[in-house]
């Protein structure tokens, strides 16, 4: 079969695996769930991401500022459980999973620290079982709250859902996934001082920075396990929403000068990574779908991905589909009538629960994948109604061969998906003036690395 010929359309359902050669683009490929994958997707539990939840909201308040010496009450007790609860899952590890607290000291903002403190996130660190697999992916929620004053540190502050269901999700995936070896390394992180500014996972990100950690994706959960929006009082326990930046933080000044020419601003590593979440995630959680939203966060709001964004990783932020913010940064009370603070009763568990499925399908398939392809280039030496892909072979483990992904430039998402063969180079007939494209790895067992998309090549 020569190379670039058997076009492959991309579809997907979870039962069996078949292809069909065409000169044409009219086979499919139908992709099966991987059985491990599927396995570890069917282990997550709503009763511990439940238990979790209600053990956070039991320390009266989270807040950065708050008692850390108190065994029952403030933000000191709060992370020393976070600990021993995921030293609980080293034993099923084989005691290959490490935990930390990560400290850190934050000095006066003039803002929301008022005074020089010390903080801490918790790391839950499995390492990958390939000792030449140098990528890291890391899954977060902050486990810090607040009430209505950002500064009010004694208040009630349950924070069940902000942010309780995102580092219940991170605990949760310690637990199923510790349990497996994947080649690359999994950090599973509950960080602090997120109401205060970011400050935890700026710190993280600062860390992955000096020590030179290759991360690969870096995921947020932060507000995961509310399903009845405020004010419009939509109901939806199906949807998902994955906030991506196109345009990248850290964009360098060759990809500036090349982006208006190549139409990549919807193409950095961080929108091909929701998409990618978005095919995971549907492909192995029923009833699940993944709503991509093409800004990096909310309007005048931003989340722990921020920082990894801002120092040039891949990084998304996934959060509940409507919010109800009679729950958000509210003192627990009943004003005329309504009823107001983040408290358990009014976090939907079984929702949270598909959300951490959707997290743990993406980093699973793409952990267990192999590496992405590098220096992913498109030929345009000539003028042509064809296009010519090129690429090289990533370092570590071999990829089984490649999948080219092409889309129409008005599409979201990716529409097909060409499987063609370990190669280093494909020629498809169809013009790069009216299609993007990306190429991405893929081993035997048909689990995808992160798209790439291509830049100018000659």
């Amino acid at each position: 079969m020569k190379q670039g010929k058997c076009l492959l359309k991309f579809f997907i359902i979870s039962l069996g695996l078949a292809s069909f050669c065409s000169p044409v683009s009219l086979a499919q490929i139908i992709h099966q769930r991987d059985p491990a994958i599927a396995e570890m997707v069917q282990e997550v539990s709503e009763k511990n991401i439940e238990s979790i939840i209600r053990r956070l909201a039991s320390f009266h308040t989270r807040h950065s500022l708050s008692d850390t010496m108190n065994d029952k009450r403030g933000i000191g007790a709060a992370r020393r459980w976070i600990k021993a609860e995921l030293e609980r899952y080293v034993k099923d590890s084989g005691g290959r999973l490490r935990v930390e607290f990560d400290r850190f000291v934050v000095e006066p903002d003039k803002r929301r620290i008022p005074y020089r403190i010390a903080m801490a996130n918790v790391l839950a660190t499995l390492p990958g079982a390939d000792l030449g697999d140098k990528r890291v992916f890391i899954v977060s929620g902050h486990y810090d709250s607040r009430a209505s004053d950002p500064l009010d540190s004694t208040s009630y502050a349950p924070g069940a859902n902000d942010d309780a269901s995102g580092t219940a999700v991170s605990m949760e995936l310690a637990r199923a996934m510790s349990k497996r070896q994947f080649p690359a390394t999994i950090i599973f992180a509950a960080v602090a001082g997120e109401e205060q500014g970011l400050y935890g996972s700026a710190h993280l990100a600062q860390r992955a920075k000096q020590e030179n950690w290759n991360v690969v994706a870096m995921i947020t959960n932060d507000i995961v396990g509310n399903t009845r929006s405020s004010g419009t009082n939509l109901l939806d326990n199906t949807h998902v929403r994955v906030f991506s930046e196109g345009v990248p933080a850290a964009e360098t000044e060759r990809m500036a000068q090349l982006r208006p020419s190549i139409g990549s601003e919807n193409d950095g590593p961080s929108r091909q990574f929701a998409r990618y979440i978005k095919e995971i995630g549907e492909r192995y959680v029923d009833q699940m779908n993944v709503t991509l939203i093409y800004r990096r966060d909310r309007f005048l709001r931003g989340g722990d991905h921020t920082p990894f964004n801002r120092l040039g990783f891949t990084a998304v932020r996934i959060t509940e589909m409507n919010e109800d913010f009679t729950r958000q940064h509210q003192n627990v009370r009943v004003e005329n009538g309504i009823s107001y603070g983040d408290v358990p009763e009014h976090v939907d568990f079984a929702y949270v629960a598909q959300v951490a499925r959707v997290n743990l399908a993406a980093f699973a398939n793409l952990a267990l994948a192999p590496a992405a392809p590098d220096s992913v280039g498109i030929v345009t030496k000539e003028l042509a109604n064809e296009t010519q892909l090129r690429w090289k072979t990533p370092s570590g483990r071999a990829p089984a061969g490649y999948h080219v992904l092409m889309r129409e430039t008005t599409s979201p998402i990716w529409m097909k998906k060409f499987a063609v063969g370990n190669v280093t180079q494909t020629t498809l007939p169809y013009s790069k003036d009216n299609y993007f494209f990306a190429v991405q790895s893929v081993d035997a067992a048909g689990r995808e690395s992160l798209p790439v998309f291509p830049l100018p090549a000659q």
